[in-house]
């Protein structure tokens, strides 16, 4: 599939789900059964699983520079003993996102989603989507190929590398995979998930990539939560019948743009932004023992 605008008028004619198109799309690529595709897909599920458990068990888990960790365990106390002021659907969503990017801080195995950095993201909601909407695993394996099928657009079309576009190619990308897929477990149609891609993208459209001291840590990992909550407003407001007057091919396309034009210093580099204020050149100086 070249365009979101091909993948959704073919579902729509068709009459089938954008995750069923994604499976047979990738049995011809491949030449891979049926069933070997599925579970390929049912192993990433496996694997992000895995991640968020294992950043939510005791303490949490911590990186080694100290950066990261243990602030999954905290929002989980805090939904446990707090009514949270955004809902506990979203805080939900925000644990398993910030449990998976501190499992990454910290060398942990991640499903890159599309990249490591931004592995949080879809972990977030999909794990949440499964108690709000009680999701089988069948819905959340085709959560995971819709969502699939949407990335490989962005990325043929745009990028989804902080280093080529910022972090709304890496956190934003996911956001608006993200956004799609809700939108059919949900029970919505190809378009509404085109409308949700679309505005999730608009929504964090700019985000920069300032890594402290060039490492995945800070902001990354609450960038991720941010990812997991613009989805799911995303979702909801396409589901709701709101409309991006910006086709989503367009949307794909000015968030390439932008980020081709996004200095060097805020592309992935540790430079800029908040890599640049005097703390995070402090923390930097910290961790590799040189002036900077």
């Amino acid at each position: 599939m070249e365009s979101v605008k091909e993948l959704v008028e073919k579902s729509m004619s068709q009459n089938i789900p954008i995750s069923e198109l994604m499976i047979q799309e990738e049995c011809a690529t491949s030449g891979a059964s049926r069933q070997e595709v599925w579970d390929k897909m049912k192993n990433n599920l496996e694997t992000m699983r895995a991640a968020v458990k294992r950043g939510l068990t005791g303490d949490g888990v911590y990186s080694k520079t100290g950066l990261t960790g243990g602030e999954a365990v905290l929002i989980k106390k805090y939904r446990q003993e707090h009514k949270s002021l955004s809902g506990d659907a979203v805080m939900s969503a925000v644990q398993a996102a910030i449990s998976t990017n501190e499992v990454n801080a910290a060398m942990g195995v991640v499903c890159a989603t599309p990249t490591a950095g931004s592995a949080g993201t879809l972990p977030g909601i999909l794990f949440m989507l499964e108690e709000r909407l009680n999701l089988s695993e069948e819905q959340m394996i085709r959560f995971l190929f819709t969502a699939g099928g949407f990335g490989m657009i962005i990325a043929n079309q745009a990028c989804i590398a902080g280093a080529s576009g910022g972090c709304q190619a890496e956190v934003g990308s996911a956001s608006a995979m993200g956004a799609a897929a809700a939108v059919e477990a949900a029970g919505g149609n190809a378009e509404q998930s085109a409308q949700a891609l679309a505005m999730a993208i608009s929504n964090l459209l700019g985000l920069v990539c300032d890594p402290i001291a060039g490492l995945v840590e800070l902001p990354c990992v609450k960038r991720n939560a941010i990812g997991a909550g613009n989805a799911l407003i995303s979702a909801d407001m396409a589901l709701a019948g709101c409309v991006s007057k910006i086709p989503a091919d367009e949307v794909i396309s000015a968030m390439d743009k932008v980020g081709r034009n996004l200095p060097e210093s805020l592309r992935e580099t540790g430079i800029g932004g908040l890599a640049g204020t005097p703390t995070g050149q402090k923390i930097k100086m910290q961790i590799f023992g040189q002036k900077v």
